[in-house]
């Protein structure tokens, strides 16, 4: 296979917020910072600086509250294993800190082991509270959770009331609804590209338009572009920027370009503009092949390698694109309407290289994801086999936390259900193979379900799998289930799958996880 070089990684999963967010603290934080976000409208804002010489992170949370008040890093995006900072000012000013540990969704333990947060000052005024502490990226502590690069998931919750720990039932009173998450890179957050650089080029978007989000708890909306036509020549995109309504930020989950297949046709004058599920029987030939990938987390503006660029125009094949945005509402907000989507960037000059993606992991559906409950790490491996992929094995992995689940989580669209998925932009582009998934087989499914029926579709087993009673037995038997369940292989591009079985996944050696770097 010719070589190609990937360079961007992307885990399609928590809201994106983009660097000077939103911020409606009345309180002026204490420094500047590099980086803010409003982590919920007129309740919650955040800002923070990483020091890489110095290895360490400060923060300055503000919640409008008179209470307590609390950041985590969470390994998963819930409560579980989180590593919390709490803090609360008193009636006479003084600010008190604490570093705790959840162990489970129950109230967080002080970490009696060492202290990794500290406070420096804090205040309360009109009613909010600040409080301003650091700690390291890596803390070598077990029950801590380190701060590397990429996403980081983070969580922040508040009381009413101060705690008393002068009494035994004075500890920090259960937070109810009042909760968030966000997931930000913490590390990358305040060095993206500068837009300023690109704004004398050229360049096209595709975005919805005045789209009338519906009240469900999640929506799918797709919408079908013409290929730019004032291109008479290829040119290359060389950067790609996330257009979000800024009074939508909390609803966007993530954001994809299709490339439709060169064989799609539509009628330009009424191109299909409606919920995906309308919309997908219009689009068969334009559902697989990514042209760009936004998901909650991940940087608004993406710069290319000097030496590659995304084909635009002249004999690029592709005609039509379609921009697919995932609407997570679950607090069913009425009368939304949005004009968000994503914008290119054309260079003036020719690369190198044309840029393609590449899709790995599962399916969307129960075939593919059945994670039970109540279990501490749950592990799914997808391989690509050589076949494939002109020569090269692609193996990827996820790894799952449900110790906070009382139900089977399955694979699905949905934001409470699950995806692994793994998009990889690179170069040189290749032709016709854009994606790869793995699922298990249906007569594996059959076998482990002790079914004598055949389960002719994922409905079929998504009801087999909801009536399942869970036990750490069975959930160990599911692991072993997963390890060694026949495989179908499903790969190529839109219009252009082919399937292959394998009765085992192969064996691979693990990556070795980085070491601790504390000074």
């Amino acid at each position: 296979m010719q070589s190609c070089v990937i360079i961007q990684f992307l885990l399609l999963l928590l809201v994106k917020v983009e660097k000077s967010d939103g911020i409606s603290s009345p309180i002026k934080p204490f420094t500047t910072y590099k980086n803010s976000a409003e982590l919920e409208r007129n309740v919650a804002d955040l800002w923070w600086t990483v020091d890489d010489a110095e290895r360490e992170i400060m923060f300055e949370l503000h919640v409008k509250t008179t209470g307590w008040i609390a950041l985590g890093i969470s390994p998963a995006g819930g409560m579980s294993g989180a590593d919390i900072g709490v803090g609360w000012v008193d009636w006479a000013g003084k600010v008190h800190f604490q570093d705790r540990y959840a162990f489970s969704t129950l109230r967080p333990v002080i970490d009696n082991t060492t202290t990794d947060w500290f406070h420096l000052q804090g205040r309360e005024q009109n009613g909010w509270t600040s409080i301003q502490f650091k700690r390291l990226l890596d803390t070598c502590d077990s029950m801590d959770v380190s701060i590397r690069s990429g996403t980081n998931v983070l969580i922040f919750a508040y009381g009413l009331v101060d705690p008393d720990m002068s009494r035994s039932d004075g500890d920090i009173a259960y937070h109810d609804s009042r909760r968030g998450s966000r997931m930000i890179p913490l590390r990358s957050y305040g060095s993206p590209s500068l837009e300023e650089k690109f704004v004398e080029l050229d360049s096209f978007e595709f975005r919805a338009s005045n789209y009338h989000v519906p009240s469900d708890e999640s929506t799918y909306y797709c919408k079908v572009y013409k290929a730019p036509n004032h291109f008479q020549t290829k040119r290359h995109a060389i950067a790609h920027k996330v257009l979000i309504d800024p009074t939508n930020r909390d609803l966007i989950h993530h954001m994809v370009v299709y490339e439709c297949d060169p064989a799609a046709t539509f009628d330009d004058a009424n191109l299909p503009d409606d919920a995906c599920d309308n919309v997908y029987v219009q689009v068969p030939l334009c559902m697989s092949n990514s042209a760009s990938v936004w998901a909650i987390g991940g940087d608004d503006l993406e710069e290319f390698p000097e030496e590659a660029g995304y084909p635009v125009g002249g004999n690029f094949p592709v005609k039509y694109y379609v921009l697919e945005i995932h609407y997570d509402n679950p607090k069913r907000a009425l009368n939304r309407t949005d004009s968000s989507g994503i914008r290119f960037y054309m260079g003036k000059e020719l690369r190198q290289h044309d840029i393609g993606f590449l899709s790995f992991g599962t399916g969307p559906n129960p075939a593919s994801l059945a994670i039970p409950p109540q279990v501490n790490r749950f592990i799914v491996d997808s391989y690509c086999d050589p076949k494939a992929s002109q020569g090269d094995a692609f193996a990827t992995r996820c790894v799952y936390n449900t110790m906070n689940k009382k139900e089977i989580t399955l694979g699905g669209l949905r934001t409470k259900d699950e995806m692994c998925l793994h998009i990889f932009s690179y170069y040189p582009r290749m032709s016709n193979y854009y994606s790869c998934f793995t699922r298990n087989d249906m007569l594996a499914w059959q076998t482990v379900l002790n079914t004598s029926s055949p389960i002719i579709d994922n409905s079929a087993l998504r009801q087999l799998l909801l009536d399942v009673k869970w036990t750490p037995a069975l959930a160990i038997k599911w692991q072993e289930f997963y390890n060694n369940a026949s495989r179908v292989n499903y790969f190529g591009s839109a219009g252009h799958f082919e399937e292959e079985f394998f009765s085992v996944l192969p064996k691979y050696e693990d990556l070795k996880s980085l070491g601790c770097k504390k000074q």
